[in-house]
């Protein structure tokens, strides 16, 4: 038979103070508004570009937009989605090496990767926001585990 937690471990694991949840979601509508700008200054290259580069520069918009949802998706509901925040950061933390091994030359053709510096620290400020996000709303506990549907 399990013990109860008593004292400050029973409010630890309760849902996450106000204060806590609200600067949390804050971030992630920040993190949302971030991708929709991206989104939008992405669209006329998607126009611009030619055959060689259309699906590219198509993903890459869409890729934008599905990240607006997931983002808006976490702030909307921080402990209602199981692993969207260990997804959402993962992916986030990739890009952001990946691109970071390109502008140092480490990954890649050995020569400047153009864009590359802005994914990496764009891609790195948003494990960040998300990081800290996570944190605060105690993300780990989304899903069934939650005590209540935020």
């Amino acid at each position: 038979m399990r013990s109860q937690p008593v004292g400050a471990a029973r409010r630890y694991l309760a849902t996450p103070p106000k204060w806590r949840m609200t600067t949390g979601r804050a971030l992630m509508w920040c993190a949302c508004a971030s991708a929709v700008a991206a989104a939008a200054t992405g669209l006329p290259g998607v126009t611009a570009s030619g055959p060689g580069s259309l699906m590219a520069e198509t993903w890459r918009l869409y890729g934008f937009l599905v990240f607006a949802a997931l983002f808006a998706l976490l702030a909307y509901r921080p402990l209602g989605y199981r692993w969207v925040w260990e997804i959402v950061i993962v992916n986030k933390l990739l890009l952001a090496v990946t691109a970071g091994g390109f502008a140092l030359g480490v990954l890649g053709p050995g020569e400047e990767v153009s864009g590359a510096v802005d994914a990496a620290v764009a891609d790195g400020l948003l494990v960040v926001v998300a990081v800290l996000a996570y944190v605060l709303c105690r993300g780990w506990r989304a899903g069934p585990r939650a005590s209540t549907p935020e």
